[in-house]
């Protein structure tokens, strides 16, 4: 199965990859989000009140609840641990990925359970 980084890749050749240098803040808890991310390359550090509460690998996406919850704000302040690429990805883009490749839909889902799993408290 593809990576969702891969499908993205695949799907949007055109879509701008950003070089993030370690420690950019890339978004801020509190803020409106219209956008999610994919991971190309490096590292991610998601804080929740100065403390890090995950760490996003390459393949993996994050700020997807920008795209999913109505009138969504930043749960988290994303910052670069390494120097990283990322894709971002609009609400019309990431509509066009759902539709065309359920199996983007899945890897979304699998994300989400995942981060769900690994922020209960008998797992840390």
């Amino acid at each position: 199965m593809l990576e969702t980084t891969k499908i993205i890749e695949l799907f949007f050749k055109h879509l701008e990859i950003k070089n993030i240098p370690l420690g950019e803040v890339i978004f801020k808890e509190g803020e409106k989000g219209n956008t999610m991310f994919a991971l190309i390359e490096g590292e991610v550090e998601l804080f929740l009140n100065d403390k890090v509460v995950e760490i996003i690998y390459k393949n993996d996406v994050f700020g997807e609840g920008a795209l999913v919850q109505l009138n969504h704000l930043r749960f988290t302040t994303a910052i670069a641990k390494t120097d990283c690429q990322i894709a971002e990805l609009n609400k019309e883009k990431f509509l066009f990925l759902l539709q065309e490749t359920p199996l983007f839909a899945l890897d979304i889902l699998r994300s989400l359970s995942s981060r769900l799993y690994h922020s209960l408290p008998y797992n840390n």
